[in-house]
């Protein structure tokens, strides 16, 4: 092999590497594709009401009416605590199920966002 031969050969990627460096692009977009289909899911998801409502609308605002009223990620105490709410913060409910509103929360004095569930004695504008 002459020195032109030689050096040439040098900076001209083997087959394997360029396989390998096109299946990790094709990695890449794939994941990068996947976690945009699942943000797109999730904020979709997120402005509608859950399957677990049994009337929906119409819309209104409710204000906390309680030091520590828990926000859950369902309709009853087994469900797990998104976290506190206290008196003044509002919610536009969308749906309930029971003695429980679904709603986005408007305003936070912890500075919670979000959707989630609160039982309906802890707000003071319910109908």
């Amino acid at each position: 092999m002459t020195m032109r031969n030689a050096s040439m050969h040098a900076k001209t990627p083997t087959r394997s590497k360029t396989l390998r460096r096109l299946s990790v692009g094709a990695l890449a977009l794939s994941l990068l594709g996947g976690v945009a289909s699942v943000e797109a899911q999730a904020a979709s998801a997120a402005s509608r009401p859950p399957a677990r409502c049994t009337e929906n609308g119409p819309n209104f605002w409710a204000w906390i009416d309680v030091n520590g009223a828990n926000l859950r990620k369902g309709p009853s105490t087994s469900y797990a605590s998104r976290g506190s709410l206290y008196e003044n913060d509002r919610l536009n409910i969308t749906c309930t199920r029971g003695g429980w509103y679904y709603g986005k929360i408007l305003s936070s004095r912890t500075g919670l966002k979000g959707w989630g569930w609160v039982r309906h004695d802890m707000v003071l504008n319910h109908h």
